[in-house]
């Protein structure tokens, strides 16, 4: 299985640049989803195999971590610094897109804990109950659910966020990934 690591080739950006950063973890997401629709079609084939084994534990890796503290940035720094700018129309908008894709985001968290669990037997090399719904839907709601963000989130937090604000969101995202590297 080819790419078993993928990700290694998103944009390198950093905190200084958070709406970039979460930008590329998008392209990050998407790696990852592609992983999850090759473990199928490999699993069909080879079974659990060592591959599979690998791909499971490195996709269980990102979505336990990375995309974790990207929902995290998001409800904790992103949505409030946006929602304390409202204005006008943008007031409405605002508030009926954060509270929407805060429950994509419990909706991703609860197809994940489905989905992780049946991952957790193909990296232990067991006979898995994955299937390609199992997959295709988590991947489907992961891709409209960043669609909406790189359409209408990102681009309003870049018009309505200042400098100071987009620095202290940056901040907030350093802190919370290096607080998570010292436990």
């Amino acid at each position: 299985m080819t790419n078993a690591l993928p990700g290694h080739n998103a944009p390198a950006v950093g905190f200084e640049v958070p709406l970039e950063m979460l930008a590329a973890c998008h392209g990050r997401v998407q790696l990852q989803c592609e992983t999850l629709l090759r473990l199928i079609a490999h699993l069909q084939s080879h079974g659990s195999d060592r591959p599979a084994q690998e791909a499971a534990r490195a996709v269980m890796r990102y979505f336990d971590t990375a995309a974790h503290h990207h929902h995290e940035d998001e409800e904790q720094d992103l949505f409030p610094a946006l929602l304390e700018t409202m204005a006008g129309s943008d007031a409405v908008c605002l508030r009926d897109l954060t509270a929407s894709l805060c429950t994509d985001h419990r909706a991703l968290e609860r197809r994940w804990a489905t989905l992780r669990q049946k991952l957790e037997a193909v990296a232990a090399g067991t006979a898995s109950a994955l299937t390609d719904a199992d997959v295709s839907g988590f991947v489907q709601l992961y891709q409209l659910h960043i669609a909406r963000e790189e359409d209408e989130l990102l681009p309003m937090a870049a018009r309505l966020l200042s400098a100071t604000e987009l620095d202290r969101i940056g901040l907030a995202m350093r802190k919370r990934r290096d607080s998570a590297t010292a436990v």
